[in-house]
């Protein structure tokens, strides 16, 4: 909270000394290149009415910005806002000269010896210094000058929304992804736990040796789901104690009749991998693939090439009226959304079905 609130208050330091900085170039820039070049020198009623014109132009430009933009033109409330821009203008093409000739009376310059003379019969008609042309009140120079403000005040602040707009959006759709992700991660079939604890609560009904070993490794499940699926990758070999865990329990309610083959490169863990990848395909083989009556088989193997991983499960399809392999449920849907989400256009995923086995093959570049 702290450090967003330190961010928050550079930002905006940094915004006031942008606005400084572009506002100086803004004003000195025109004086650097255009007064040189001038046979006369710049009298005190120019200065000022320089440095009032340039006072009112920034009070014009935050105007426009801070309330003429987001209540009329992002409102599209377009003849408002042309009105505002023509009132605007003829404020400051006649409100800022009338200040300055109040201040310092308009000059003329003595043709003899160059100096300026002060004329206070001409108060208010500010004249253009050198001759004594009246200045006309539409003038050329200041109506562009304050045309070009407001354009460009107002095509920032509307490139400024649509920017703010996307990040916002960008936001949005960032959180819905992590919130889809942290939904589809914990979604591990809770039959399995149930069923787990019914066949380690049958164990210790008879004393089995095999009490305590399931116990520990449903303990290493449940502590995997609660603290390594908060990460978006972990190490494939974690990945790969979590199959074995969970092959292990499984097996505990099996007869000799299920054959589960489970094989997974040794060097597993320089690679990074989403967690609870996998285990849909898994649970669905066991789910598919385990009869009590005749025999069936599960093969399942994890290799490496490089930065990619190659996932292949095997299953013997049991026959069954409600066992549609077509059909696996919302586990596999779900883990093809993961797979989208977290790896778009560097996944593989293939299912086939042939000679009453099921086959998975899920490549996936990391």
């Amino acid at each position: 909270m702290i450090l967003q609130q330190t961010r928050t208050s550079n930002k905006k330091i940094l915004t006031i000394i942008a606005h400084v900085l572009a506002w100086a170039v803004f004003f000195t820039l025109p004086i650097l290149v255009f007064f040189p070049r001038m046979r006369d020198p710049i009298s005190d009623h120019m200065l000022v009415s320089i440095i009032c014109n340039d006072v009112f132009l920034v009070l014009f430009y935050y105007l426009n910005t801070l309330v003429l933009v987001p209540k009329l033109l992002v409102k599209e409330k377009w003849l408002w806002y042309v009105l505002s821009v023509i009132a605007s203008l003829a404020f400051f093409l006649y409100v800022p000269r009338q200040i300055v000739s109040l201040l310092v009376d308009p000059e003329v310059i003595n043709p003899n010896n160059r100096e300026f003379i002060r004329n206070p019969a001409f108060k208010g008609t500010p004249r253009y210094f050198g001759n004594f042309r009246r200045r006309p009140v539409a003038d050329p120079y200041n109506t562009v000058l304050f045309l070009l403000v407001f354009t460009f005040g107002a095509a920032v602040s509307v490139i400024q929304r649509w920017l703010k707009t996307e990040q916002n959006r960008k936001e949005t759709e960032n959180e819905k992804l992590n919130t889809e992700l942290s939904f589809l991660k914990s979604q591990v079939n809770p039959h399995f736990f149930f069923n787990t604890l019914n066949n380690i609560y049958s164990l210790a009904v008879v004393r089995s040796e095999k009490t305590a070993p399931a116990v520990m490794k449903l303990s290493a499940i449940m502590r995997y789901i609660l603290t390594e699926t908060q990460r978006d990758k972990v190490p494939l070999n974690n990945e790969v104690d979590f199959i074995h865990n969970f092959i292990d329990l499984q097996q505990v309610r099996l007869t000799d009749k299920v054959q589960v083959h489970f094989l997974a490169d040794e060097n597993t863990s320089t690679l990074l991998v989403a967690p609870l990848l996998f285990i849909p395909f898994v649970e669905n083989a066991f789910k598919y693939g385990v009869s009590t009556k005749e025999s069936s088989r599960i093969d399942i193997t994890i290799k490496t090439e490089g930065n990619k991983i190659l996932f292949t499960s095997v299953n013997y399809i049991v026959p069954s009226e409600n066992n549609l392999m077509e059909n696996t449920g919302i586990g596999i849907n779900n883990v093809k959304r993961r797979l989208e989400l977290m790896y778009p256009e560097k996944h593989k995923l293939i299912t086939s079905e042939k000679d009453n086995y099921y086959t998975v093959q899920l490549e996936i570049e990391t």
